[in-house]
Protein backbone atom coordinates (compact mmCIF):
# COMPACT_ATOMS: atom_id res chain seq x y z
CA UNK A 1 0.00 0.00 0.00
CA UNK A 2 1.19 3.53 -0.64
CA UNK A 3 2.55 5.28 2.41
CA UNK A 4 1.21 8.76 1.64
CA UNK A 5 -2.35 9.38 2.83
CA UNK A 6 -5.07 11.94 2.13
CA UNK A 7 -3.94 12.89 -1.36
CA UNK A 8 -7.42 13.97 -2.37
CA UNK A 9 -9.49 16.91 -1.13
CA UNK A 10 -13.19 17.70 -1.15
CA UNK A 11 -12.60 20.15 -3.99
CA UNK A 12 -10.83 17.52 -6.10
CA UNK A 13 -13.49 14.88 -5.41
CA UNK A 14 -16.27 17.31 -6.40
CA UNK A 15 -14.46 18.57 -9.50
CA UNK A 16 -16.15 17.93 -12.84
CA UNK A 17 -12.73 17.94 -14.51
CA UNK A 18 -11.56 14.61 -13.03
CA UNK A 19 -10.64 12.10 -15.74
CA UNK A 20 -12.31 8.70 -15.82
CA UNK A 21 -10.36 6.11 -13.87
CA UNK A 22 -9.10 5.52 -10.33
CA UNK A 23 -7.72 8.38 -8.24
CA UNK A 24 -5.69 7.39 -5.16
CA UNK A 25 -6.16 8.96 -1.76
CA UNK A 26 -3.41 6.72 -0.38
CA UNK A 27 -3.51 3.72 1.92
CA UNK A 28 -5.53 1.63 -0.54
CA UNK A 29 -8.42 4.10 -0.87
CA UNK A 30 -9.43 5.07 -4.43
CA UNK A 31 -12.11 7.24 -5.98
CA UNK A 32 -13.37 5.50 -9.11
CA UNK A 33 -14.75 7.84 -11.81
CA UNK A 34 -16.71 6.35 -14.74
CA UNK A 35 -16.74 7.83 -18.25
CA UNK A 36 -20.26 9.08 -17.50
CA UNK A 37 -18.97 10.96 -14.47
CA UNK A 38 -20.44 8.90 -11.61
CA UNK A 39 -18.13 8.29 -8.65
CA UNK A 40 -17.67 5.52 -6.12
CA UNK A 41 -15.10 4.42 -3.54
CA UNK A 42 -12.84 1.36 -3.70
CA UNK A 43 -10.53 -0.18 -1.14
CA UNK A 44 -7.64 -2.25 -2.53
CA UNK A 45 -5.08 -4.44 -0.77
CA UNK A 46 -2.84 -7.44 -1.44
CA UNK A 47 -2.98 -10.88 0.17
CA UNK A 48 -0.60 -13.73 -0.70
CA UNK A 49 0.60 -11.81 -3.75
CA UNK A 50 -2.94 -11.31 -5.11
CA UNK A 51 -4.62 -7.94 -5.53
CA UNK A 52 -8.09 -7.70 -4.01
CA UNK A 53 -10.61 -4.89 -4.10
CA UNK A 54 -13.93 -4.06 -2.47
CA UNK A 55 -16.58 -1.44 -3.19
CA UNK A 56 -17.36 1.02 -0.42
CA UNK A 57 -20.35 2.88 -1.82
CA UNK A 58 -21.00 5.78 -4.15
CA UNK A 59 -20.10 9.44 -3.77
CA UNK A 60 -21.61 11.72 -2.44
CA UNK A 61 -23.66 9.23 -0.36
CA UNK A 62 -20.31 8.18 1.13
CA UNK A 63 -18.32 11.36 1.75
CA UNK A 64 -14.53 11.64 1.54
CA UNK A 65 -14.30 11.72 5.35
CA UNK A 66 -16.49 8.61 5.70
CA UNK A 67 -14.49 6.77 3.03
CA UNK A 68 -11.23 7.57 4.85
CA UNK A 69 -12.65 6.33 8.15
CA UNK A 70 -13.75 3.04 6.56
CA UNK A 71 -10.43 2.61 4.78
CA UNK A 72 -8.58 3.11 8.07
CA UNK A 73 -10.58 0.31 9.73
CA UNK A 74 -9.98 -1.97 6.73
CA UNK A 75 -6.22 -1.35 6.88
CA UNK A 76 -6.22 -2.38 10.53
CA UNK A 77 -8.21 -5.49 9.66
CA UNK A 78 -5.80 -6.48 6.87
CA UNK A 79 -2.80 -5.91 9.14
CA UNK A 80 -4.36 -8.28 11.69
CA UNK A 81 -4.85 -10.97 9.03
CA UNK A 82 -8.55 -10.30 8.49
CA UNK A 83 -10.53 -10.16 5.26
CA UNK A 84 -12.64 -6.99 4.73
CA UNK A 85 -14.82 -8.68 2.10
CA UNK A 86 -15.67 -11.61 4.40
CA UNK A 87 -16.33 -9.24 7.28
CA UNK A 88 -18.62 -7.08 5.15
CA UNK A 89 -20.57 -10.18 4.08
CA UNK A 90 -20.85 -11.31 7.70
CA UNK A 91 -22.22 -7.95 8.81
CA UNK A 92 -24.70 -7.85 5.95
CA UNK A 93 -25.81 -11.46 6.41
CA UNK A 94 -29.57 -11.56 7.01
CA UNK A 95 -31.58 -13.50 9.53
CA UNK A 96 -33.53 -16.50 8.27
CA UNK A 97 -36.74 -14.43 8.23
CA UNK A 98 -35.12 -11.64 6.22
CA UNK A 99 -33.59 -14.20 3.89
CA UNK A 100 -37.06 -15.74 3.37
CA UNK A 101 -38.42 -12.32 2.45
CA UNK A 102 -35.62 -11.72 -0.04
CA UNK A 103 -36.02 -15.19 -1.56
CA UNK A 104 -39.79 -14.83 -1.93
CA UNK A 105 -39.44 -11.37 -3.47
CA UNK A 106 -37.03 -12.78 -6.03
CA UNK A 107 -39.27 -15.73 -6.90
CA UNK A 108 -42.84 -14.41 -6.71
CA UNK A 109 -42.88 -13.20 -10.31
CA UNK A 110 -42.34 -16.81 -11.42
CA UNK A 111 -45.35 -18.12 -9.47
CA UNK A 112 -48.55 -17.73 -11.43
CA UNK A 113 -51.22 -17.61 -8.75
CA UNK A 114 -51.72 -15.77 -5.49
CA UNK A 115 -52.61 -18.96 -3.62
CA UNK A 116 -49.17 -20.47 -4.32
CA UNK A 117 -47.39 -17.33 -3.14
CA UNK A 118 -49.55 -17.17 0.00
CA UNK A 119 -48.83 -20.81 0.84
CA UNK A 120 -45.07 -20.25 0.72
CA UNK A 121 -45.28 -17.23 2.99
CA UNK A 122 -47.75 -18.91 5.34
CA UNK A 123 -45.68 -22.07 5.92
CA UNK A 124 -42.32 -20.29 6.25
CA UNK A 125 -43.66 -17.58 8.56
CA UNK A 126 -45.97 -19.84 10.54
CA UNK A 127 -43.73 -22.82 11.25
CA UNK A 128 -40.23 -21.27 11.20
CA UNK A 129 -40.57 -18.76 14.01
CA UNK A 130 -37.80 -20.53 15.91
CA UNK A 131 -35.45 -19.96 12.97
CA UNK A 132 -36.55 -16.40 12.22
CA UNK A 133 -33.96 -14.45 14.21
CA UNK A 134 -31.01 -16.78 13.48
CA UNK A 135 -28.35 -15.71 10.99
CA UNK A 136 -28.64 -18.00 7.96
CA UNK A 137 -25.02 -19.16 8.30
CA UNK A 138 -25.67 -20.49 11.81
CA UNK A 139 -28.66 -22.74 11.01
CA UNK A 140 -27.88 -26.41 11.63
CA UNK A 141 -29.56 -29.76 11.11
CA UNK A 142 -30.73 -29.64 14.74
CA UNK A 143 -32.47 -26.31 14.07
CA UNK A 144 -34.26 -27.73 11.02
CA UNK A 145 -35.33 -30.87 12.91
CA UNK A 146 -36.70 -28.72 15.75
CA UNK A 147 -39.09 -27.21 13.17
CA UNK A 148 -40.02 -30.42 11.34
CA UNK A 149 -40.26 -33.13 13.99
CA UNK A 150 -43.29 -31.75 15.89
CA UNK A 151 -45.42 -31.94 12.71
CA UNK A 152 -43.71 -34.68 10.68
CA UNK A 153 -46.15 -37.46 11.59
CA UNK A 154 -49.28 -35.39 12.27
CA UNK A 155 -49.05 -33.04 9.28
CA UNK A 156 -46.83 -35.03 6.98
CA UNK A 157 -47.72 -33.33 3.71
CA UNK A 158 -47.31 -29.85 5.20
CA UNK A 159 -44.04 -30.86 6.90
CA UNK A 160 -42.65 -32.31 3.68
CA UNK A 161 -43.42 -29.14 1.74
CA UNK A 162 -41.99 -27.04 4.56
CA UNK A 163 -38.73 -29.00 4.48
CA UNK A 164 -38.41 -28.39 0.74
CA UNK A 165 -39.08 -24.69 1.20
CA UNK A 166 -36.48 -24.35 3.97
CA UNK A 167 -34.01 -26.12 1.67
CA UNK A 168 -34.73 -23.65 -1.14
CA UNK A 169 -34.24 -20.64 1.17
CA UNK A 170 -30.92 -21.98 2.47
CA UNK A 171 -29.78 -22.74 -1.09
CA UNK A 172 -30.59 -19.12 -1.92
CA UNK A 173 -28.50 -17.99 1.08
CA UNK A 174 -25.56 -20.09 -0.13
CA UNK A 175 -25.80 -18.62 -3.63
CA UNK A 176 -25.69 -15.15 -2.04
CA UNK A 177 -22.50 -16.04 -0.18
CA UNK A 178 -24.12 -16.07 3.28
CA UNK A 179 -23.67 -19.82 3.87
CA UNK A 180 -21.08 -22.47 3.16
CA UNK A 181 -21.14 -26.26 3.21
CA UNK A 182 -24.03 -28.72 2.94
CA UNK A 183 -27.66 -27.70 3.22
CA UNK A 184 -29.03 -28.96 6.59
CA UNK A 185 -32.56 -29.29 5.13
CA UNK A 186 -31.64 -31.56 2.21
CA UNK A 187 -33.54 -34.88 2.21
CA UNK A 188 -31.51 -37.40 0.21
CA UNK A 189 -28.52 -38.72 2.10
CA UNK A 190 -29.25 -36.51 5.10
CA UNK A 191 -32.68 -35.98 6.72
CA UNK A 192 -33.86 -39.19 5.06
CA UNK A 193 -31.67 -41.00 7.59
CA UNK A 194 -33.31 -39.24 10.54
CA UNK A 195 -36.98 -38.73 9.71
CA UNK A 196 -39.40 -41.57 8.83
CA UNK A 197 -40.45 -41.85 5.18
CA UNK A 198 -43.55 -39.96 4.13
CA UNK A 199 -46.83 -41.81 4.21
CA UNK A 200 -48.33 -42.44 0.79
CA UNK A 201 -51.08 -39.90 0.24
CA UNK A 202 -54.61 -40.91 -0.63
CA UNK A 203 -55.84 -40.51 -4.19
CA UNK A 204 -56.29 -36.90 -5.23
CA UNK A 205 -54.49 -35.41 -2.20
CA UNK A 206 -57.59 -33.35 -1.45
CA UNK A 207 -60.56 -34.44 0.67
CA UNK A 208 -63.55 -34.54 -1.66
CA UNK A 209 -67.29 -34.60 -1.07
CA UNK A 210 -68.97 -37.65 -2.70
CA UNK A 211 -70.51 -36.46 -5.93
CA UNK A 212 -73.99 -37.65 -4.96
CA UNK A 213 -73.91 -35.24 -1.99
CA UNK A 214 -72.94 -32.20 -4.06
CA UNK A 215 -76.47 -31.30 -5.34
CA UNK A 216 -77.81 -30.96 -1.78
CA UNK A 217 -74.71 -28.97 -0.83
CA UNK A 218 -75.28 -26.60 -3.77
CA UNK A 219 -78.86 -25.99 -2.60
CA UNK A 220 -77.52 -25.14 0.87
CA UNK A 221 -74.84 -22.91 -0.66
CA UNK A 222 -77.45 -20.81 -2.46
CA UNK A 223 -78.90 -19.76 0.91
CA UNK A 224 -75.76 -17.77 1.73
CA UNK A 225 -75.33 -14.18 0.56
CA UNK A 226 -71.55 -14.22 1.02
CA UNK A 227 -69.23 -13.48 -1.90
CA UNK A 228 -67.35 -16.65 -0.97
CA UNK A 229 -70.55 -18.65 -1.56
CA UNK A 230 -70.99 -17.18 -5.06
CA UNK A 231 -67.35 -17.90 -5.87
CA UNK A 232 -67.60 -21.48 -4.59
CA UNK A 233 -70.80 -22.05 -6.60
CA UNK A 234 -68.98 -20.80 -9.68
CA UNK A 235 -65.96 -23.01 -8.95
CA UNK A 236 -68.14 -26.10 -8.60
CA UNK A 237 -70.18 -25.37 -11.75
CA UNK A 238 -67.06 -24.76 -13.86
CA UNK A 239 -64.81 -27.41 -12.21
CA UNK A 240 -62.17 -24.68 -12.01
CA UNK A 241 -59.27 -24.37 -9.61
CA UNK A 242 -59.87 -21.83 -6.87
CA UNK A 243 -56.93 -19.65 -7.97
CA UNK A 244 -58.32 -19.40 -11.48
CA UNK A 245 -61.68 -18.16 -10.17
CA UNK A 246 -60.31 -15.86 -7.49
CA UNK A 247 -58.23 -13.98 -10.05
CA UNK A 248 -61.00 -13.80 -12.67
CA UNK A 249 -61.41 -10.44 -14.43
CA UNK A 250 -64.53 -9.18 -16.20
CA UNK A 251 -62.51 -8.80 -19.38
CA UNK A 252 -62.16 -12.60 -19.45
CA UNK A 253 -65.94 -13.15 -19.53
CA UNK A 254 -67.71 -13.20 -22.90
CA UNK A 255 -71.40 -13.11 -22.04
CA UNK A 256 -72.50 -13.37 -25.66
CA UNK A 257 -70.41 -16.45 -26.42
CA UNK A 258 -70.95 -17.81 -22.88
CA UNK A 259 -67.21 -18.42 -22.46
CA UNK A 260 -64.70 -17.60 -19.74
CA UNK A 261 -61.13 -17.39 -21.08
CA UNK A 262 -58.53 -17.91 -18.36
CA UNK A 263 -55.12 -16.48 -19.37
CA UNK A 264 -52.04 -18.70 -19.39
CA UNK A 265 -50.40 -16.94 -16.45
CA UNK A 266 -53.17 -18.14 -14.11
CA UNK A 267 -53.26 -21.71 -15.40
CA UNK A 268 -51.24 -24.50 -13.80
CA UNK A 269 -50.19 -25.82 -17.22
CA UNK A 270 -49.32 -22.33 -18.46
CA UNK A 271 -51.80 -22.50 -21.37
CA UNK A 272 -54.90 -20.42 -22.12
CA UNK A 273 -58.04 -22.31 -21.05
CA UNK A 274 -61.55 -21.62 -22.34
CA UNK A 275 -64.39 -22.55 -19.99
CA UNK A 276 -67.95 -22.95 -21.34
CA UNK A 277 -70.40 -21.13 -19.07
CA UNK A 278 -73.78 -22.66 -18.33
CA UNK A 279 -76.91 -20.61 -17.72
CA UNK A 280 -76.55 -21.17 -13.96
CA UNK A 281 -72.95 -19.94 -14.01
CA UNK A 282 -74.03 -16.86 -15.95
CA UNK A 283 -76.84 -16.27 -13.46
CA UNK A 284 -74.20 -16.05 -10.73
CA UNK A 285 -72.13 -13.58 -12.76
CA UNK A 286 -74.82 -11.19 -13.98
CA UNK A 287 -75.72 -9.52 -10.63
CA UNK A 288 -72.02 -9.33 -9.77
CA UNK A 289 -71.39 -7.68 -13.12
CA UNK A 290 -74.09 -5.09 -12.47
CA UNK A 291 -72.51 -4.24 -9.09
CA UNK A 292 -68.93 -4.40 -10.39
CA UNK A 293 -66.21 -1.97 -9.33
CA UNK A 294 -63.56 -0.29 -11.42
CA UNK A 295 -60.88 -2.80 -10.41
CA UNK A 296 -62.34 -5.37 -12.84
CA UNK A 297 -62.38 -8.29 -10.40
CA UNK A 298 -65.25 -10.76 -10.73
CA UNK A 299 -64.97 -11.84 -7.08
CA UNK A 300 -63.57 -8.82 -5.19
CA UNK A 301 -62.46 -9.01 -1.59
CA UNK A 302 -63.11 -6.51 1.19
CA UNK A 303 -60.08 -4.39 0.26
CA UNK A 304 -60.30 -2.29 -2.88
CA UNK A 305 -58.36 -3.74 -5.77
CA UNK A 306 -57.82 -7.08 -4.04
CA UNK A 307 -59.56 -10.35 -4.94
CA UNK A 308 -61.40 -12.53 -2.48
CA UNK A 309 -59.00 -14.13 0.01
CA UNK A 310 -57.67 -17.61 -0.72
CA UNK A 311 -59.07 -18.64 2.68
CA UNK A 312 -62.57 -17.24 2.18
CA UNK A 313 -64.04 -20.41 0.67
CA UNK A 314 -62.26 -22.66 3.16
CA UNK A 315 -63.70 -20.64 6.04
CA UNK A 316 -67.14 -20.83 4.42
CA UNK A 317 -66.87 -24.64 4.37
CA UNK A 318 -66.02 -24.59 8.07
CA UNK A 319 -69.07 -22.46 8.85
CA UNK A 320 -71.17 -24.94 6.89
CA UNK A 321 -69.78 -27.80 9.04
CA UNK A 322 -67.86 -29.16 6.04
CA UNK A 323 -64.38 -28.56 7.44
CA UNK A 324 -63.14 -32.01 6.31
CA UNK A 325 -63.81 -31.05 2.67
CA UNK A 326 -61.46 -29.00 0.48
CA UNK A 327 -62.43 -26.63 -2.30
CA UNK A 328 -60.13 -28.46 -4.70
CA UNK A 329 -61.92 -31.70 -3.84
CA UNK A 330 -64.97 -30.59 -5.83
CA UNK A 331 -62.90 -31.13 -8.98
CA UNK A 332 -62.48 -34.75 -7.90
CA UNK A 333 -66.22 -35.00 -7.30
CA UNK A 334 -66.87 -33.68 -10.81
CA UNK A 335 -64.40 -36.16 -12.32
CA UNK A 336 -65.88 -39.10 -10.41
CA UNK A 337 -69.38 -38.11 -11.53
CA UNK A 338 -68.30 -37.77 -15.17
CA UNK A 339 -66.65 -41.19 -15.09
CA UNK A 340 -69.34 -43.06 -13.13
CA UNK A 341 -72.58 -41.43 -14.28
CA UNK A 342 -72.00 -40.32 -17.86
CA UNK A 343 -70.62 -41.76 -21.09
CA UNK A 344 -68.66 -38.66 -22.06
CA UNK A 345 -65.19 -39.66 -23.33
CA UNK A 346 -62.34 -39.52 -20.84
CA UNK A 347 -60.46 -36.90 -22.83
CA UNK A 348 -63.46 -34.53 -22.70
CA UNK A 349 -63.68 -34.82 -18.91
CA UNK A 350 -59.93 -34.32 -18.55
CA UNK A 351 -60.03 -31.30 -20.87
CA UNK A 352 -62.78 -29.79 -18.71
CA UNK A 353 -60.32 -29.96 -15.80
CA UNK A 354 -57.57 -28.43 -17.96
CA UNK A 355 -55.52 -31.61 -17.59
CA UNK A 356 -52.95 -32.57 -20.21
CA UNK A 357 -54.08 -35.70 -22.05
CA UNK A 358 -51.94 -37.96 -24.24
CA UNK A 359 -48.29 -37.81 -25.24
CA UNK A 360 -46.61 -34.96 -27.10
CA UNK A 361 -47.35 -36.43 -30.53
CA UNK A 362 -51.03 -36.99 -29.76
CA UNK A 363 -51.39 -33.44 -28.44
CA UNK A 364 -49.72 -32.04 -31.55
CA UNK A 365 -52.40 -33.59 -33.75
CA UNK A 366 -55.29 -32.66 -31.44
CA UNK A 367 -55.32 -28.87 -31.80
CA UNK A 368 -58.96 -28.29 -30.75
CA UNK A 369 -59.87 -27.74 -27.10
CA UNK A 370 -63.22 -29.55 -27.66
CA UNK A 371 -65.17 -26.55 -26.41
CA UNK A 372 -68.49 -27.64 -27.93
CA UNK A 373 -68.25 -31.13 -26.44
CA UNK A 374 -67.16 -29.75 -23.08
CA UNK A 375 -70.15 -27.40 -23.11
CA UNK A 376 -72.47 -30.42 -23.31
CA UNK A 377 -70.59 -32.02 -20.41
CA UNK A 378 -70.86 -28.89 -18.24
CA UNK A 379 -74.55 -28.53 -19.05
CA UNK A 380 -75.05 -32.13 -17.93
CA UNK A 381 -73.17 -31.31 -14.72
CA UNK A 382 -75.39 -28.24 -14.28
CA UNK A 383 -78.50 -30.42 -14.59
CA UNK A 384 -77.10 -32.94 -12.13
CA UNK A 385 -76.34 -30.26 -9.55
CA UNK A 386 -79.87 -28.93 -9.81
CA UNK A 387 -81.16 -32.28 -8.52
CA UNK A 388 -81.64 -32.40 -4.75
CA UNK A 389 -82.81 -35.98 -4.59
CA UNK A 390 -80.79 -38.99 -5.65
CA UNK A 391 -83.98 -40.51 -6.94
CA UNK A 392 -84.14 -37.82 -9.62
CA UNK A 393 -80.59 -38.36 -10.86
CA UNK A 394 -80.48 -39.69 -14.40
CA UNK A 395 -77.53 -41.05 -16.36
CA UNK A 396 -76.42 -38.37 -18.80
CA UNK A 397 -74.56 -39.07 -21.99
CA UNK A 398 -73.05 -37.17 -24.87
CA UNK A 399 -75.32 -37.24 -27.88
CA UNK A 400 -73.75 -39.03 -30.78
CA UNK A 401 -74.19 -37.74 -34.28
CA UNK A 402 -76.09 -40.21 -36.49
Amino acid sequence: MARALQKLSDAIVKSTKLNAGRHSDGGGLYLNVTPAGSRSWLFMWSRDGKRREMGMGSYPAVTLAKARSLASSYREMVAAGGDPIAEKARVEEPSFKDCCDQFLSSMETQWRNEKHRAQWRSTLNGYCQGLGAKKVSTITTTDVLDVLQPIWTTKNETASRLRGRIERVLDFAKAKGWREGENPAVWRGHLKNVLPARQKLSRGHHAAMPFDAVPAFMAQLKESDAMAARCLEFVILTAARSGEALGAQWGEIDFAAKVWTVPANRMKAGRVHRVPLTDTALAILLPLHEARKNDGLVFPGQKDGRPLSVMAMAMLLRRMKQDTITVHGFRSAFRDWAGDKTTFPREVAEAALAHTVGDQTERAYRRSDALARRRKLMEAWEQYLAQQSRGNVVKLAERRKP
